[in-house]
């Protein structure tokens, strides 16, 4: 992960996950595996996104995970694809979560959802806002800024340094935690293509049953991962 001030390093992001898994009993140290090849993404319809949204995910996503190092990106594992697909349904529409008032934004997260609008809305409000910001402080949107002013203005919208509306201003939290969700989660909702990044520490994944491996803690699994769908990395 690139390393914006109050953020993990990618390295240490990395680290924690393999280690949440280890936790688990059913992955080894993490160990670089060979980087997939570039994904094209062009061609990809968003289900829901617009142009300009689409090209600020592209861009924040590949800043927060970035393509060098030693292990796969956003880009190579697809998580704008993740992460259109999820506003586009249920998690962006929050249709099965308590939505109903009083909101209070200043309150801690640990009191919920602090908001009338739901994920999608959030990310349709808050990046023109952000891109308005972007050009009015650095001279163009997001997505045109050269890769180490995306960084100071990520740090910005972290810090709230813009001082984005209250009702918006998880919008920098929300992002960051939906691309460590479609880098990790199971390739079958668009995201972690070819199974990547559970290659990368080594997780297996959905395999039916690997109860001999639960004490084998620093001990790197020797099969590769399987998807729920049955695909096999």
């Amino acid at each position: 992960m690139r390393d914006l001030p109050g953020l993990p390093s990618r390295r240490s992001f990395l680290k924690a996950s393999a280690a949440t898994a280890a936790i688990a009993g059913i992955a080894g140290a993490a160990k670089a595996e060979q980087k997939p090849e570039p994904v094209a993404l062009t061609e990809y319809k968003p289900d829901c996104l617009q142009p300009t949204e689409w090209a600020f995910v592209m861009a924040a996503v590949a800043r927060l995970i970035p393509s060098e190092g030693d292990g796969p990106g956003a880009i190579e594992t697809r998580v704008p694809v993740f992460i259109d697909k999820q506003l586009a349904g249920d998690y962006g529409k929050a249709s099965d979560w308590y939505m109903v008032g009083p909101y209070e934004p200043a309150a801690s997260p640990l009191r919920g959802w602090q908001t009338p609008l739901n994920p999608l809305q959030i990310y349709q409000q808050a990046i023109p806002l952000f891109d308005e910001w972007c050009k009015t402080t650095h001279g163009k949107i997001f997505a045109e800024l050269d890769p180490e002013t995306q960084d100071k203005a990520l740090t910005s919208l972290q810090k709230d340094e813009m001082k984005i509306k209250p009702e918006l201003r998880d919008f920098f939290g929300i992002l960051l935690a939906n691309t460590k969700e479609g880098y990790f989660s199971d390739p079958m909702y668009g995201g972690n293509h070819g199974m990547a990044a559970w290659k990368y520490i080594g997780f297996p994944g959905a395999r039916g049953s690997y109860k001999e491996w639960v004490g084998k803690h620093n001990v790197k699994y020797p099969l590769g991962p399987v998807s729920i769908s049955g695909e096999r990395g």
